[in-house]
């Protein structure tokens, strides 16, 4: 596990258009996953203990996002033959076992990832209702212990984004690991 930080990306870019696959086989559109207000987009997978520190959070401000009319999704970009527990199967039991209620979807290819520079699990991106980015930071202020958190900072950016207010600054970055990238042929 090689430890990494999200990196600066600016404000205001468009989302791409990707569309990935969910566990069951099914194309799903970033785009058409926007809520009202906008999207969250957490890169992030079953195996890296930061990834598995923030997982409950990550679904329960999911639930506190969605009454914003903020949506979720998900983005495992670890599909690799030597991460057998970020596969497809162990997506589909990660999802019943910790009761995921948003798309969390596979990025087989890794273009996705690669889109975004996103760069390690989690790796967070927040974008308003016309999809463009709004904030790109971390979700607390303690990714180990949430026990120990003294500041939300996804929350209350959501907060400042449905109340139509200037991103917050700084936007810190996420730390985890580092995305499991396959070799370009």
């Amino acid at each position: 596990m090689a430890l990494v930080a999200s990196i600066h990306v600016d404000s205001g870019w468009q989302m791409p258009e990707i569309n990935l696959k969910d566990v069951d086989g099914s194309d799903v559109s970033l785009a058409s996953q926007l809520g009202e207000k906008g999207l969250l987009v957490a890169f992030t997978c079953n195996h890296c203990p930061y990834a598995i520190a923030v997982w409950p959070r990550l679904i329960r401000h999911a639930a506190t996002l969605r009454k914003m009319g903020i949506n979720t999704v998900a983005v495992n970009p670890n599909i690799h033959p030597d991460y057998p527990a970020d596969g497809l199967p162990a997506m589909a039991e990660k999802i019943a076992e910790w009761g995921i209620d948003f798309p969390y979807l596979a990025d087989e290819t890794q273009d996705a990832a690669r889109a975004f520079d996103a760069q390690c699990t989690p790796d967070l991106y927040m974008f308003n209702a016309d999809g463009r980015l709004y904030y790109h930071g971390r979700i607390d202020d303690y990714w180990k212990s949430e026990e120990q958190v003294t500041r939300e900072e996804l929350i209350a950016a959501a907060e400042l984004l449905v109340a139509g207010e200037n991103a917050p600054q700084p936007q810190h970055p996420t730390i985890g690991c580092s995305i499991k990238w396959k070799e370009i042929d």
